[in-house]
């Protein structure tokens, strides 16, 4: 479920990618916008508040956000390109309240559901020349917000007088300073038929393994230009790089189950990417796994210990935590509020702290997308603590206040088109005294035997989840494990399929030990209520007492019937990376 939960995909980076192709820059807009945009944003602002101030309701803020996505980008799949694409889109958004701090249009009403665009009606493309048609598209959609927001703030009238008052007594916006930043727009970068051939050689190996039913592969720079000017005074230009490299495949076992593995690659310029052969010893491992995958045992529904990896940590505490420390959850009487009144208490083991750092854009060598300065709403991106030492400190914060927090932490994100709500950055669980990833293992299998199990279980790689906050729908979460094996007492381990990692988020953090000194990096696209943004976790491999599992959905349809047009099984050729097959 790409967009109901999270997803995370795993980072992979040994070398870089060294390419041999004349550098092309591509420009594809007809008029390259810089920081002078936001005088005229600003100039247009300042006309449209002063106007509006002779009205019955007149408007206290407005904000005007202008994104730009720069992307190109090639897919293919089995050795061969299938499209590749180049486009600017610039979408403006406008954020317009009527009222005051206190109350406003945007006022949470429960059970009326989500308010998922900003004022006016959604997104609005914005066109590419500048001067008059950019100032007549501003001006005509702060008209249709201010409309839209004042038929918003009287229904909010109408509505709070027939319910009860609500338990957070603080206001729907809190007050920020103004900030002024403007960086150089970074340029999109494409090489576009390099990368058409890098395409074939990485996804070629998939067409010679007969068990391999599908494979697809897509290289893309993307480069989100963002403008933003409000009342307050706040004028910023942000301009950020994204490159990356995703390769899936996907098979079948007998029994009729998927079988997928997904490798990504995330950098802020292409020639950071990996290197042709660090990306085909993945594509090989991929394929390995696949075939072993096909043949492994399913897992019954099972609980007792587990390990999980640096990278099932990151999506474990992603799921569990993250979203329920965001801070609009805390107030929705729509939400299930978990951790609104656990401020002070004990959480997770006394050793370990998790934070939340927008400001970190590299982990050693590794990238960090989850990094910004600004954040959808103009305040720049902080440090939180959000737990230390085990204690819950506190939330990530918007410009929506809640009792306790009246001030924004720079975490107000969104995609465009969307309503800001609180949403995570860069994740980072630290470990005092940490064990050894083989002391942990130790500890693991002293746990199976105390509680009589015949094994333990590992989690090496989990490629998203998702959770459900809401008071409506069971308070739980699912995350997807790719690879699992089984620990056995003698400390063998046994590759298995089929399982989903479940449970409900108090009763699981109560069943973390302990953590060890390996770290690793995730980077993904995390879908929530304000659109699909970027973040990252870092995260050492844990050890938890119990955990749940289910069998993963199966489809019923059996295998192919056709034989592959592949190889066959006894013939012999040499691969790309040089391996005999």
């Amino acid at each position: 479920m790409l967009f109901s939960g999270s997803i995370f995909v795993k980072l992979y980076m040994e070398r870089m990618w060294k390419v041999a192709f004349p550098v092309v820059l591509i420009t594809f807009a007809p008029f390259a916008w810089s920081a002078e945009t936001l005088d005229v944003m600003k100039n247009e602002l300042d006309r449209a508040y002063d106007a509006l101030q002779i009205e019955e309701e007149p408007p206290y803020y407005i904000s005007y956000e202008i994104t730009e996505r720069a992307i190109a980008s090639v897919s293919g799949g089995f050795g061969e390109v299938t499209s590749e694409s180049h486009n600017v889109t610039r979408y403006l958004d406008i954020d317009l309240r009527i009222g005051d701090y206190s109350l406003d249009n945007t006022h949470h009403i429960a059970n009326r559901g989500f308010r998922g665009f900003m004022s006016g009606g959604g997104p609005t493309m914005v066109p590419v020349e500048q001067d008059e048609a950019l100032k007549t598209t501003l001006w005509y959609r702060t008209d249709a917000a201010y409309k839209q927001a004042l038929a918003q703030f009287k229904n909010v009238q109408s509505e709070i007088q027939s319910r009860v008052e609500s338990d957070d007594k603080s206001g729907d916006f809190s007050e920020a300073p103004a900030s002024e930043y403007s960086m150089e727009k970074v340029e999109l970068v494409a090489e576009t038929a390099a990368w058409a051939q890098k395409l074939r050689q990485y996804t070629k190996p998939f067409a010679q393994a007969d068990f391999i039913q599908g494979n697809s592969a897509n290289v893309r720079g993307d480069i989100e230009t963002r403008w933003f000017v409000n009342t307050d005074g706040s004028k910023i230009m942000v301009s950020k790089p994204f490159y990356r490299l995703v390769i899936q495949a996907w098979s079948k076992a007998e029994d009729g189950m998927v079988l997928g593995l997904t490798e990504t690659f995330e950098a802020d310029s292409a020639d950071q990417l990996p290197n042709d052969e660090a990306v085909l010893v993945a594509v090989h491992a991929m394929i390995d796994n696949l075939e072993e995958l096909r043949t492994a045992p399913i897992v019954d529904p099972y609980t007792g210990p587990a390990i999980l990896s640096g990278r099932a940590t990151g999506v474990f505490f992603h799921e569990i935590l993250g979203h329920r420390l965001e801070g609009h959850r805390q107030k929705s009487e729509d939400e299930g509020q978990t951790f609104r009144k656990q401020i002070g208490k004990l959480l997770l083991p006394e050793t370990f702290s998790v934070i939340f750092d927008p400001s970190i854009g590299m982990w050693g060598d590794e990238p960090l997308i989850g990094e910004f300065k600004y954040d959808n709403q103009g305040v720049a991106g902080e440090r939180v603590v959000a737990i230390e030492n085990g204690i819950l400190k506190g939330f990530l914060m918007s410009r929506s206040p809640i009792e306790g927090f009246p001030q924004s932490n720079g975490h107000g994100r969104k995609n465009y088109g969307n309503t800001v709500v609180a949403r995570q950055s860069n994740l980072i669980v630290e470990v005092d005294d940490p064990y050894s990833p083989e002391e942990l293992e130790d500890m693991l299998l002293e746990m199976v035997r105390d509680q009589g199990k015949e094994f333990g279980l590992y989690f090496d790689d989990i490629t998203g989840g998702f959770t459900m906050t809401g008071r409506t729908m069971p308070n739980a979460f699912n995350v997807t494990p790719v690879l699992v094996y089984k620990i056995h007492l003698d400390g063998t381990r046994e590759l298995v399929r089929g399982v989903d990692l479940i449970g409900t988020p108090l009763t699981t953090f109560s069943r973390v030990e302990a953590g060890a000194s390996d770290f690793e990096v995730f980077n993904g696209m995390c879908g929530a209520e304000s659109g699909p943004v970027p973040v990252s976790a870092v995260a050492p491999s844990i050890l938890v007492s119990q955990v749940e599992v289910q069998k993963k959905a199966s489809s019923r349809d059996i295998p192919p019937i056709l034989p592959s047009p592949v190889q066959a099984p006894g013939d012999t050729s040499i691969d790309l990376v040089g391996r005999e097959r």
